[in-house]
This record gives structure tokens, C-alpha cells and sequence, in this order.
């Protein structure tokens, strides 16, 4: 079977790959530089302990970045640090040799020879005997910031050694005692300072920025990567998760080498063999009609593993001699980059683009786009490049010996140029922009195209909108106004559908009602019902909005969709009153009824009067365990603002009065009403259960049999204590009713007189 083209293309651009490096180092004369700090003057070199400790004194202990925090914790950061405003560096050599060796570090970097490195002084740290700096990566400070240098004062110490990481492998920089020592890196290397074991470390750090790219036409096998971008757009594609062939992908995302962060992303801001590989990407896709843009990725891959030197993994475990010579495969198994784990077989991967610069690469957009198998191509594997993770979960019986590990790659992402195709790959990542190119598209009165452009959303709208609250309803805004200009109704729906309800808001109503008047009543009512289909969750918070949002309806003309609204609103409280009425546990009952009494309120408040009559009739037809919701519903103030409540106040009133005027249950009476299942043993607990008279009951049981009783009884929540006499065969299960059978009625009572008390005074009923 023919190599999928995306991996054609990955092989094309390994090939060209130049030679560079992530970190690169150089000997430079100490007498070409000279250094003065203000407050203590000239800084001889090769630097000496007394000097060491004079620097010392006029320092402070170093910062360092944590997210959008600086922090100071000589737990992770011990050194000491003078800021780049108290320097002054110089010397008569010191600008030309400084200016060679950035360029001899560029070429080592294997950056393009157009492009020239600015070093911007950042500080001077002196580490002492014991100080360090735990692994860490820099931040990027610059939107031109490729990396950083670090030049080595030459002094006699030992330890506080620079070790960098990157792609697995490790490299240890150490100073020198006599020369200088520069050594430059990419910014998303991690990077660590050893402990000074004697003697005084004092580096210069600078930030290295890069000015003056390259033209991103590229050379090399240009025509061949036009001719696999062509290919890869034009034929179905397949997935190891799918046995049916697929529609054409709409995008291609070529992951690059090096993490970067959004100020970082940028065509002449890209680091190492990436910039290169990205040229020749734009250069072949401006030739194939492909639109190129940066993104961000998030990538988490699952293998199996075992630790290395772990000898039972081999019982069970089957591997090749390659394997065991520890060579990788295609997809980059092999030994893990720490060292302490066997890599086997990779079981599971997942891409996500979280960032995308727009095609005039001025801004970008956090998205949050997984990206299939079958669109991913990548020159390194990721097995190759350094997790910023890892997670080794072992053997638990039947699943394990499996390593996660999490890696950020930026990359390159392509789509066809033709209309339909580069709207509907840049909708999936970016769906305001889709919608707002579809209003524009709208507001020019083409609404023709934008009726195929939104119909092209269809398989994948649903996902692509699938954000939080907040987001969801800034999209709704949007797409509203969209569904409102669009000729066809089903596609309007299709647009609208997968928003949640609590997206819902006020603001909205003057949209939803555009959209009810161009496409109908029956269109809008339909609209809502799927809104409150089986999948959507039953939380009824949202409620809060309907007053508010039903009158504007009501006053922008929807009438209908206000009353559709409501009905579904009314289905949801409806339901769960019903369900919350009939538990007969009091501490689960109570508190469910409680959060029941503001929706109620708010629907109250919204209803029209018919409606508002349904809500009353039903509350009037349950059980008195429907006071739990309505009296803290009453005492609320919304309610005591909703005139629609006093009759509901009234039917408490009668109630509560009811329960009141109930005759005190006879002292010798035990009887209690229950009903079964219907079974044997249901009809004997039945008959010991409305028995005046009997208080215990002695039944001997099988284990099944008790187990049964045991749960009628506890799911019931009967006041009957039930124990098993463990003697004889079958044991013997006791049943005792308790006098919480009587508190209960009297508890009932007492709490029914208050609340009649306060409904009198606060309500006005008599």
C-alpha cells in the first residue's frame, strides 16, 4: 500500500533538514570584555573569590517566572542576581568578537545566513557554594526572542554546571578558568544550573533576538511537497479508527520541532530546522492553493512500557530482536527519554490545536480543535522530543504498564484555498470568525453563498461550538443574527441547535425572534423542543433569565417562542417536583424541594395566565410533602413580589390547617400504611406493618429473604429497627417498630402550626 502523501511530505522535509542545533558553544578572550557595575566599579577577570563576594553585596537573590507570577523561592532559584540597568559592559574588542560569535552561533543553531542575532543584556549571577537553579525554561520575553545566551565569566570553581535538555538527549556546559565562555540556546530548551560545589559561578545572561528573516520562498524540493499537499487534499482518507473510507481531510497540521509560546509564534520568529521546513511548506502551498497558518498544539500519547531492567514484563510481553536492540520504529518506539522506561507500542494519541494565527499572521485565536490522525504529519516523532509530562501508571491486574506522556509542539496548518473548503476548515478551528463572515456575507445580501457556507458547517458544528457558558453565548449572539438572514430553515436550525440552554439570555431575545419571524412559528417551537431534547441536562438554574427574557420576546413579537420556552422550562421543574415528592426520605427529599422553590418562582413570574393556572392545578394535586418546596418559595421576596403566589399561599394555608386539625394518633396505635411489591414477603411485612396491636414481629428468614425486607424497609424509610438474630437455621429477622413513629406525626404538627402562623401574619390568609 502507497505511503500516505502526509507522510511523503514529512519524509520530503527531513530530507532538507539543515545542519543546526538546539544549543551551540564558544571560547572567547577574557580580555575582551570589560564589565563595571555601578556602586562597586571595573570587575577584573578571570574573576577571584574577594571580587565574588563584592558583587554579592550589591546584589539581590534572584526572580523567577512561574506562569504570570515572579517569584522568589531559593528552593528552586538559589543565586544571587544584579539587573542589566547597574551594567555597563565594554571593552575595545568586545563588540566585534560579541558580533562574530552570534553569527558562528547562528550557523551552529542552523539558522538561515539572512537572518542576524541581537544579544539584550538580562543580568549577572553570581551563584556561591551550594546555589542552583532547579530544570526550568525560559520565558520568552520578546516577540523577536529565539533563546538565550549565557556567557561564563572565567574564575576557579567546580560544580555549576549549565545542562540543557532538548529531544531527549542532554548536554552539560562547563566554564572556563581562563576564557570566556558563551553558550546559546533555544528558549523552550529546559534548561538547569548544577550546585557550585567550591568556589564562585558568575554568568552574563542576555536574550537573543533575531531580526532581519528570511523570504519565506524557500528552495529545495518544492515542487515535490506541492505535488503531496495536492495529493493529500484529494484523496479519501483513512484512519486506523475507521474501516469505511473518509471524505477528503480539510486541513494538513505538519508538527514542528520546538514549543513555542503565542508572542513567540511567528513565520520569522521560528527556531532551528522549523524555519526552514516552514519556508518550504508556505513556498509548496502558495503553489498547490493552500491557505498556511501557525498554530499551537497540545499533544498526549499513551504507550506501553515497562521499566527498564523490569524482567517479569518479559513473561508476557512479546517483542522482535530489534526491539530488543532498541531500535525505533517508524512511529518512535524505543527506550523513553529519562532513560527508566522501555517503550513498546504506541496505543493511543490525541492532538489538540489550542492557539491559531490568523492568515494575515498579525493575531491569533485560542481554539481548542482536535485534530485526527489522518490530517497529522511530522517530521520528528514525538517519541524523538522531550515531554514536558510523563505518567507511568504499573500492572493493576487488567490494565497498566502504560507511560503518558504530554508534549507542546507548535506546527504548520493548510487548507485548500477554494471557497467551501478553506471556510469549513476555518470554521472547525475558529467559529466566531466563520460567523462573522457569514453575517458580512449576509449584510452584502449574498445570501446564496452564505447559504452554502453555512450548510458546509453541518458535520461538525456541533463540536466546534461546544465551549463553556460564557463562550457559547457570545456565539449565539452571532449565529441568531446569522439564522435569521439565512433562506433556508433547516440550516438555520442546524446553526442553532447545538447551543445549550443555559447559553440562553435576554440579550438574545431580539435575536431568536428575528429568527422565529423568518422562518416561522412551528420552525421556532421546534428549534426550543430540541433544546430541551432527551441529551440536554435537567438543571433548571438558568430559569433565573425567563422573566426577563419572555417579556422581551413578548415585546419583539415571539409570543410563541416565549410560550415554547416556558412549557420546556415547566417540563423540567414538573418532573422533578414529582420525583422529589415521592421520596420518602426526608434528608434527601427536603433539600431537593428547596432548590425547586426559585425556578418555581421564576416561572411563575414569567407565565401568562393560562400557564400560570396549570402550574397552580398541579401544584394543588401533590401530596402534602409539596410544602417542602413552597413555603421557602414563599418566604423568598421574588415571590412575595409574584401575585400569581397568593393563591398558591392559600392552598398552603388550607393544607397546613389540615395537618394541624389531624386528631393526635392514639397512644396503643402501631399501624402504619405501606405498600409492597406485591410478593410473599411484602404481604407479610404488609400485614405486620397495619397492624394496631403488633409492635414486634419474630420472622424466620433465609438471607435473600432479609436482604429483600431490609431494603423495603430502609427504601421506605419506615420507623421499624430491623436486626437478625444469628441462631438456628434460617436466622431469625426481628422487626421492632419505634416511637419515631409517633415524634414523626407530632414533629409534622408542630412544624405545620408555625409555618400556618407565618403564612397568616406574612400572607394575609385566613
Amino acid at each position: 500500500m502507497a505511503r500516505p502523501a502526509r507522510k511523503q511530505l514529512a519524509q520530503l522535509l527531513d530530507d532538507t533538514e539543515p545542519a543546526g542545533s538546539y544549543s551551540a558553544e564558544l571560547l572567547a578572550p577574557a580580555h575582551s570584555l570589560r564589565i563595571e557595575v555601578a556602586d562597586l566599579g571595573p570587575v577584573p577577570l578571570p574573576l577571584r573569590a574577594p571580587q565574588a563576594r563584592k558583587l554579592i553585596s550589591v546584589a539581590r537573590p534572584a526572580m523567577f517566572g512561574r506562569g504570570e507570577e515572579t517569584l522568589s523561592d531559593s528552593t528552586v532559584r538559589d543565586t544571587w542576581e544584579i539587573t542589566p540597568d547597574r551594567l555597563t559592559l565594554g571593552g575595545t574588542d568586545w563588540s566585534s568578537i560579541l558580533g562574530e560569535a552570534l553569527d558562528e552561533l547562528r550557523q551552529k543553531l542552523g539558522l538561515p545566513p539572512a537572518m542576524s542575532l541581537r544579544a539584550e543584556p538580562h543580568s549577572l549571577l553570581v551563584y556561591g557554594k551550594g546555589q542552583f537553579f532547579l530544570p526550568h525554561q525560559d520565558s520568552e520575553k520578546d516577540d523577536a526572542m529565539l533563546g538565550t545566551l549565557v556567557v561564563s565569566l572565567p574564575s576557579a570553581h567546580t560544580g555549576g554546571e549549565l545542562v540543557i535538555h532538548h529531544g531527549g538527549d542532554r548536554r552539560t556546559h562547563r566554564a572556563s578558568r581562563t576564557e570566556l565562555s558563551l553558550v546559546a540556546f533555544y528558549a523552550d530548551c529546559r534548561h538547569e544550573v548544577t550546585p557550585v560545589r567550591s568556589g564562585y559561578r558568575v554568568t552574563l545572561t542576555f536574550n537573543l533576538l533575531a531580526h532581519d528573516p528570511p523570504s519565506t520562498n524557500g528552495s529545495g524540493p518544492v515542487a515535490d511537497l506541492t505535488r503531496c499537499l495536492t495529493e493529500h487534499f484529494t484523496t479519501p482518507a483513512t484512519s486506523q479508527y475507521e474501516s469505511r473510507p473518509l471524505d477528503p481531510p480539510n486541513r494538513l497540521v505538519y508538527l514542528l520541532d520546538h514549543d513555542y509560546t503565542q508572542r513567540g509564534l511567528g513565520w520569522d520568529r521560528l527556531k532551528g530546522p522549523d524555519r526552514n521546513r516552514a519556508a518550504l511548506l508556505r513556498a509548496a502551498a502558495e503553489q498547490a492553493g493552500c491557505e498556511a497558518v501557525l498554530a499551537l498544539a497540545d499533544v498526549q500519547e499513551t504507550w506501553g512500557a515497562y521499566p527498564v531492567g523490569d524482567a517479569a514484563w518479559d513473561d508476557d510481553h512479546w517483542y522482535d530482536e530489534e526491539d530488543e536492540e532498541g531500535e525505533a520504529d517508524e512511529d518512535g518506539g524505543g527506550t523513553d527519554a529519562d532513560g527508566d522506561y522501555e517503550l513498546s507500542e504506541l496505543i493511543d494519541d490525541d492532538i489538540t490545536l489550542t492557539w491559531l494565527t490568523r492568515p494575515d499572521g498579525t493575531q491569533g485565536d485560542v481554539i481548542s480543535l482536535h485534530v485526527p490522525e489522518y490530517e497529522v504529519s511530522a517530521t520528528t516523532p514525538n517519541a524523538h522530543l522531550e515531554p514536558y509530562e510523563a505518567s507511568y501508571e504499573g500492572y493493576m491486574g487488567n490494565y497498566g504498564n502504560t507511560l503518558d506522556r504530554w508534549y507542546h509542539r507548535g506546527a504548520v496548518v493548510l487548507w485548500p484555498q477554494q471557497r467551501d473548503r478553506a471556510f469549513a476548515a476555518r470554521a472547525e478551528a475558529q467559529p466566531r470568525h466563520a460567523l462573522d463572515e457569514l453575517r458580512a456575507l449576509i449584510e452584502a445580501d449574498d445570501t446564496t453563498r452564505a447559504g452554502a457556507a453555512a450548510k458546509s458547517l453541518a458535520p461538525f458544528w456541533r463540536t466546534a461550538v461546544a465551549g463553556d457558558t460564557e463562550t457559547q453565548a457570545d456565539l449565539l449572539e452571532s449565529a441568531l443574527a446569522v439564522a435569521a438572514g439565512l433562506d433556508s430553515a433547516a440550516t438555520a436550525a442546524m446553526l442553532l441547535a447545538p447551543f445549550r440552554l443555559e447559553t440562553l439570555a435576554p440579550r438574545h431575545a431580539d435575536g431568536l425572534a428575528a429568527a422565529a419571524h423568518r422562518h416561522g412559528d412551528t420552525w421556532a417551537q421546534s428549534l426550543i423542543a430540541a433544546w430541551f431534547g432527551p441529551e440536554r441536562p435537567g438543571k433548571t438554574d438558568w430559569t433565573c433569565t425567563l422573566p426577563e427574557l419572555c417579556r422581551a420576546l413578548r415585546a419583539a413579537g415571539a409570543t410563541s417562542a416565549a410560550r415554547a420556552l416556558l412549557d420546556g422550562a415547566w417540563s423540567l421543574v414538573r418532573a422533578d417536583l414529582h420525583d422529589g415528592v415521592e421520596l420518602p426520605r426526608a434528608e434527601i427529599r427536603r433539600p431537593r424541594l428547596r432548590k425547586l422553590g426559585s425556578p418555581l418562582t421564576w416561572l411563575l413570574q414569567a407565565a401568562d395566565d393560562a400557564l400560570r393556572q396549570i402550574i397552580q392545578r398541579t401544584l394543588r394535586e401533590c401530596g402534602d410533602n409539596v410544602l417542602e418546596c413552597l413555603m421557602p418559595a414563599l418566604r423568598s421576596p421574588d415571590a412575595q413580589r409574584t401575585a400569581s403566589f397568593g393563591v398558591i399561599a392559600r392552598d398552603c394555608a388550607e393544607r397546613l390547617a389540615a395537618i394541624v386539625a389531624r386528631t393526635p394518633r392514639d397512644p396503643d396505635d402501631w399501624s402504619m400504611t405501606w405498600s409492597g411489591c406485591g410478593c410473599d414477603l411484602c404481604d407479610v411485612l404488609g400485614a405486620f406493618l397495619t397492624s394496631r396491636s403488633r409492635r414486634i414481629h419474630e420472622w424466620p428468614l433465609a438471607k435473600a429473604g432479609r436482604r429483600h425486607v431490609h431494603t423495603r424497609i430502609d427504601t421506605a424509610a419506615l420507623p421499624v429497627r430491623h436486626e437478625t438474630r444469628r441462631q438456628g437455621r434460617p436466622y431469625t429477622l426481628v422487626l421492632t417498630k419505634t416511637s419515631e413513629l409517633f415524634t414523626r406525626e407530632q414533629d409534622i404538627q408542630s412544624t405545620a402550626q408555625s409555618d400556618l402562623t407565618w403564612l397568616k401574619s406574612a400572607w394575609r390568609t385566613s
